[in-house]
């Protein structure tokens, strides 16, 4: 798993809801690199913090995750708040169809695409 996440992505949907296409600074990406760390945006904050998988289990996992502390509107503030509640617990990882499909567990899912090469968080 470790060598297929490696790279940045940006979310499409979190816990089950489609985002819109609503301005890019606005749009949650995360980039996994190899050495176990992960930064990217909530969609209005940076973050950063450590990721490892469990290819047996299917899973990967989060370390603390530490981020700004800017305001956003409160749609924004919502979606990075999901973002940073998937972050929080072990999900369930695979990729389908090309994109990144994280399951937490109550079954909500979010699902995000390898972000264009010119793109960085």
């Amino acid at each position: 798993m470790d060598e297929v996440v490696v790279g940045t992505w940006r979310f499409t949907e979190v816990a089950g809801v489609p985002l819109d296409d609503g301005p890019e600074r606005a749009h949650p990406a995360l980039t996994f690199s190899g050495d176990g760390q992960v930064y990217g945006t909530g969609g209005v904050n940076r973050l950063r913090g450590t990721w490892s998988s469990d290819p047996d289990a299917g899973t990967l996992a989060f370390g603390p995750v530490v981020t700004t502390l800017m305001a956003g509107t409160p749609e924004h503030m919502a979606r990075e708040r999901a973002v940073l509640d998937l972050l929080a617990h072990p999900v369930r990882a695979a990729v389908v169809d090309g994109a990144l499909v994280l399951t937490d567990d109550e079954g909500r899912v979010s699902r995000l695409l390898p972000a264009p090469a010119e793109e960085s968080v």
